[in-house]
């Protein structure tokens, strides 16, 4: 019934899974049938502290009961002490609080540009951001015209101009387009999630940044996805003590239970942005303030950067052991991993995620032949070799 009402009243804009989830806790789900399983997405890693996170889900009702919105017309008692949280946390002087990660991106290019004219100097609408080929930072028009997906541009132009698109994990040509001076910032995301977990060679992003420092350009970091301990370090670009000169953040930083996104970066660039020059009504709201403290201090109450990192090499050393024509390759970094499936006997990724499903195990397809492996990052390593048992079944039934 639930999936007929929705192919009947909603959008037909994804393409689910055949299961109808009614509840989740920890790093389980069940259906409305009462079957359980493991979920190996996590909301594409928001839900990185576990569905429905006592502490997260305590700190959301307590606020809902007191108060929800105000606007950003008038001050509140909960944003002040939640910018001084996230922004010692994480090391900027200044926070500009957005609802979701696309909101958030759109952000960012906004400050970047916004610096490029008032403190770079760079003439009235030239200036130029450098993006990554098989990018995913969203899915609004600006967003989308940067992207080389043709699924995500096909039939949506006229596209927003001043990108340069290079291909990703490749310094000799971000070091060519560098060269222009109208280039204001570099956004990249530490490691292509939707891409099908790209993880780009060693050194890159310490390169790409001192490259960046060297011509006076921006560089900013989209780890919606990869941030908040999913890769084993609290965000991805510290496996090469990069420090982003715009942070964006989104996802995990919610726990999984109320849209929060954030955009971090110091004085001199963020200062540029005047009132009235920017906003969003519940951008910076009592909930998502009480939320996203709530949800950074599990991250480091409970460890789980440690945690995925851990767990994360054990996934991986135990998924290249399963015998199978099907495993093309494994690859990931902590516990942000993928599988690259092999067509074998007329089935595909799509097939082996509705037998893990059937097996009582969630993951969804990306590009047709990845699957994207990414539990929450409270997973036990005994509750992970349960699961690796069921990927494992899962394929070899194929063979």
């Amino acid at each position: 019934m639930a999936i007929e009402m929705e192919d009947k009243y909603g959008a037909h804009n994804y393409h689910p899974l055949p299961v109808v989830l009614s509840k989740g806790e920890g790093a389980f789900v069940w259906d409305v049938e009462g079957k359980k399983y493991f979920d190996f997405l996590s909301a594409y890693s928001a839900v990185n502290q576990g569905h429905c996170h006592p502490k997260i889900v305590d700190a959301m009702v307590d606020q809902a009961r007191t108060l929800t919105l105000t606007s950003r017309a008038f001050y509140n008692d909960q944003l002040g002490s939640y910018e001084k949280y996230i922004t010692e946390y994480f090391g900027y002087d200044k926070v500009l609080p957005m609802n979701t990660g696309a909101e958030a991106d759109e952000t960012a290019l906004k400050v970047c540009r916004k610096w490029a004219y008032e403190k770079k100097g760079i003439a009235a609408d030239m200036a130029k951001i450098i993006v990554c080929e098989n990018n995913f930072h969203g899915r609004t028009i600006t967003i989308v015209s940067m992207s080389t997906d043709p699924d995500a541009r096909n039939n949506f132009g006229p596209f927003t101009p001043g990108f340069v698109t290079i291909p990703y994990n490749n310094l000799d040509a971000l070091i060519k387009e560098l060269e222009d001076p109208n280039v204001a910032g570099f956004l990249v995301e530490p490691i292509q999630g939707e891409a099908g977990v790209f993880v780009p060679d060693e050194g890159y992003l310490k390169k790409a940044y001192e490259l960046c420092k060297a011509k006076n350009v921006l560089f900013i970091a989209d780890e919606v996805q990869t941030g908040i301990a999913r890769t084993g370090k609290l965000l991805a670009v510290e496996h090469e003590d990069v420090r982003p000169d715009v942070l964006i953040l989104g996802k995990a930083l919610s726990g999984g239970v109320f849209p929060v996104s954030a955009v971090l970066c110091d004085d001199e660039v963020m200062m540029c942005i005047k009132p009235g020059e920017h906003g969003s009504t519940f951008g910076g709201n009592p909930i998502a303030g009480r939320v996203a403290v709530a949800s950074l201090e599990v991250v480091k109450e409970e460890r789980l950067a440690e945690n995925a990192e851990r767990l994360g090499k054990i996934f991986r050393d135990e998924l290249r052991k399963i015998d199978s024509d099907m495993i093309e390759l494994v690859r990931g970094k902590g516990l942000l991993n993928a599988v690259i499936i092999k067509p074998t006997n007329g089935k595909e990724a799509w097939d082996v995620c509705v037998k893990m499903a059937d097996n009582g195990l969630l993951a969804k397809p990306t590009h047709g032949h990845i699957i994207r492996f990414a539990p929450p990052l409270i997973i036990t390593e005994e509750q992970l070799m349960e699961a690796l048992e069921i990927i494992k079944k899962s394929i070899l039934a194929f063979e």
